[in-house]
């Protein structure tokens, strides 16, 4: 073999091998998205399966963690953004108020990235400020894959909260988040639109976590207004 050969062959396993490191690369699984990234915020890419039945705050907040560990996080102390309704409980002899939940006070203190670095918030009041970075574009569920949003099909940005814009437990009255997370049938949840896109621009319809109500909790009365019974989920910290 010449030495203008042995170049060439050279050459020719090097760039093979770059090749083969980019396709690799580029071939990266989903979830090295939430192990590189050090992703404490997304959107769930699913609910349960039973519409605004999550089996309460602490079905919510597994079913972050379960999805968190499938994409490759190492994080463990994962919460649902939820709000739960104060209510007052009538069944003894005298009526007692069982305390209400506000979904901001679950989440930890931040700051929260997305799946692919992208800050989301620097601190529990700048998320519920115009400093907040949710929209479609980083508004990506555990995976880094963007979430339907209002336009494409089918539209997916409803995403369930139970909240105020401030992020606490609505006292308007009525049910707001499908009796504690645990109706797939009546009642109804306050959503917010991921995506900050509505039917106009007043200020509910572009607010990512306080919008409108449900029609329904069931998996098919939740679509009717856009949604698919996904939530936000936080990494609340050690």
């Amino acid at each position: 073999m010449t030495n203008n050969t042995k170049l060439l062959a050279s050459k020719t396993a090097t760039v093979g091998a770059v090749l083969g490191l980019a396709v690799a690369s580029f071939g990266m699984s989903s979830s090295a998205w939430a192990q590189d990234s050090d992703m404490t915020f997304f959107i769930t890419s699913a609910g349960p399966g039973k519409g605004g039945d999550l089996g309460g705050l602490e079905g919510a907040d597994a079913h972050c963690t379960t999805l968190a560990a499938a994409a490759g996080s190492k994080l463990e102390n994962w919460k649902a953004y939820l709000s739960v309704s104060a209510k007052i409980d009538r069944s003894g002899d005298s009526a007692k108020v069982i305390s209400g939940v506000d979904a901001r006070s679950r989440i930890g203190s931040g700051p929260w990235n997305n799946a692919k670095g992208a800050l989301i918030a620097e601190d529990v009041e700048s998320l519920h400020s115009d400093a907040h970075a949710i929209n479609k574009e980083n508004g990506l569920d555990e995976n880094g894959k963007i979430v339907n949003a209002r336009g494409d099909k089918p539209n997916r940005h409803d995403i369930l909260t139970g909240s105020t814009p401030q992020g606490e437990y609505s006292t308007a009255g009525g049910d707001t988040t499908c009796s504690g997370w645990t109706s797939d049938d009546e009642g109804s949840a306050i959503v917010g639109h991921h995506d900050l896109a509505g039917l106009s621009d007043d200020r509910h319809m572009v607010s990512w976590n306080s919008a409108h109500g449900t029609a329904g909790c069931s998996a098919e009365a939740l679509p009717r207004t856009g949604g698919d019974g996904l939530f936000y989920c936080f990494y609340a910290g050690e």
